[in-house]
């Protein structure tokens, strides 16, 4: 379980600051599979790196984002951006409140997901729904695909790790670590104990390539 001393939520205006901010946070190192993941997390000590970009291209034409540029479809238009998966779609403080119509007229093919950044959401309930989309988006000539929920932070990363593991044969680790090196993250520990469900899914299915230290989920 991860806790912060400060408040990490920035509002969607604020500039993003120049140099790399950290935020202290304590890791309750239970055996198993989050305390794994959180270790390509964290930079060791315990710290977890807010982003200091807007959105970071994490895979080949798969953006992570927050919600200031999602709302801004002419900036996306500008990045090329065909289509949008919102994994944070609602109307409150916690969400972002954008829809098909939100992007009528633009070019970009919309598709949201009712998620909350909590422990207890089963965000794995959306994960083939959410491969699926960006798969149709990449199918698309020159398709680029902006996933984002508030932050780019918890949930849009979760869901691109999944696709990872289940178009790209990656094991939970290198599937992290991959996003990791491209954009700051941190996963709640439900999340990441959900990635790890799947690994062991995939595995069982012989649908990985190489164990990747086949991580447990407690």
């Amino acid at each position: 379980m991860k806790r912060c001393r400060v408040n990490t939520k920035r509002p969607e205006t604020e500039p993003l600051p120049r140099k790399r901010r950290t935020v202290p946070l304590y890791v309750e190192r239970a055996s198993g599979s989050a305390a794994q993941l959180n270790e390509l997390l964290s930079d060791g000590s315990g710290f977890y790196s807010l982003p200091t970009q807007h959105f970071n291209e994490v895979f080949p034409r798969i953006y992570i984002g927050n919600a200031f540029v999602a709302q801004n479809a002419m900036r996306l238009q500008k990045l090329g951006v065909t289509h949008v998966l919102n994994v944070a779609e609602g109307t409150s403080f916690m969400h972002v409140n954008t829809s098909a119509e939100f992007y009528s007229g633009t070019g970009i093919t919309y598709h949201g997901i009712q998620a909350n950044d909590t422990e207890h959401f089963n965000l794995s309930a959306f994960f083939q729904e959410g491969a699926e989309f960006i798969d149709k988006a990449l199918a698309h000539n020159n398709g680029k695909v902006y996933v984002h929920c508030r932050e780019g932070y918890s949930r849009s990363p979760t869901m691109v790790v999944a696709y990872l593991m289940l178009r790209h044969r990656m094991d939970a680790r290198l599937a992290v670590a991959t996003v990791r090196q491209r954009r700051e993250i941190g996963p709640n520990d439900g999340f990441l104990r959900q990635l790890c469900r799947l690994h062991q899914q995939l595995a069982a299915e012989g649908r990985l390539d190489g164990d990747g230290g086949r991580p447990k989920t407690k």
